[in-house]
């Protein structure tokens, strides 16, 4: 009966373990951001001046951004410094996010993590400068065209960067469309075959998540799908070279990997004996 009655302390303790490593994986992302931010905050007027080149370029002649409210000219350039330095460290908050999940992942799946962690990382990098140095001028030109006559186009800053991280999360969100595909492909989940057969659908799908992610406006939503179908092709084509995961069945795993969780399975019940 004491058998019995002890039996849930080793899980017990398995879990706080894995709670403590959480929360450490936590504090070390959230120091990583606030460093970075301590290091861009004196630079954050700067910053937002090149966050704000593109709309100030297409704006007409004498006109300017505004500040609408008493704090604005302060807080907002100071938000955006926080923004940068969030997505600056994004490799690294992937990482902690990797290495946590990393003790439960067969040899195979860490090879393959590590690639995919790298593209798609570059790839969020990738669609928000698309979205800076190609899609902002040229939405921002045709907004500031269309506006009505006598009509004096002066965007506030807070909306303006509300506006802008909305586009650089959706661009950035949409090149991740690579990854995405291959994943679906290495997990078995579906096939380049059964993909190519549904393009069609999947084009639509580009337009409806276009319209899901940016402002409603057709221009910006066409800019957004258009790359996505684009990137979905290369990740349909990548993913010819991946060889898939047919079979979840333990006689399917290799040598090395079955070896490899019997040592994990014999190091987690000897650090369940020593307690």
């Amino acid at each position: 009966m004491a058998d019995v009655n002890q039996s849930p302390e080793p899980q017990e303790a398995t879990f706080i373990s894995h709670l403590l490593e959480l929360r450490d994986r936590l504090l070390r992302a959230v120091g990583a951001v606030l460093l970075l931010f301590l290091v861009t905050a004196p630079f954050a007027n700067t910053l937002y001046e090149y966050l704000a080149a593109p709309l100030m370029s297409a704006l007409p002649e004498g006109n300017t951004m505004i500040s609408t409210e008493p704090h604005g000219p302060f807080f907002v350039p100071f938000k955006f410094a926080f923004a940068f330095a969030t997505a600056i460290a994004m490799p690294y908050l992937l990482y902690q996010l990797w290495a946590f999940v990393a003790p439960g992942l067969y040899d195979s799946e860490k090879r393959l993590a590590i690639p995919l962690l790298v593209s798609s990382s570059g790839l969020f990098y990738l669609g928000i400068v698309f979205a800076y140095f190609v899609v902002f001028p040229l939405i921002f030109k045709f907004f500031t065209s269309t506006a009505p006559e006598g009509v004096a186009v002066m965007t506030d800053i807070n909306a303006y960067l509300s506006f802008v991280l909305k586009l650089f999360f959706a661009f950035g969100l949409a090149f991740e469309v690579p990854v995405a595909t291959v994943l679906m492909v290495r997990m078995g989940v579906t096939t380049t075959t059964s993909l190519a057969a549904k393009r069609p659908y999947i084009i639509v799908g580009a337009f409806v998540v276009g319209m899901l992610l940016t402002p409603p406006d057709l221009f910006s939503q066409t800019m957004l799908a258009i790359p996505v179908w684009i990137l979905f092709e290369v990740g349909l084509y990548v993913s010819k070279m991946v060889k898939p995961r047919v079979s979840e069945d333990p006689s399917d795993i290799s040598d090395d990997e079955l070896e490899a969780e019997l040592e994990r399975a014999a190091a987690e019940i000897d650090d369940d004996s020593s307690h």
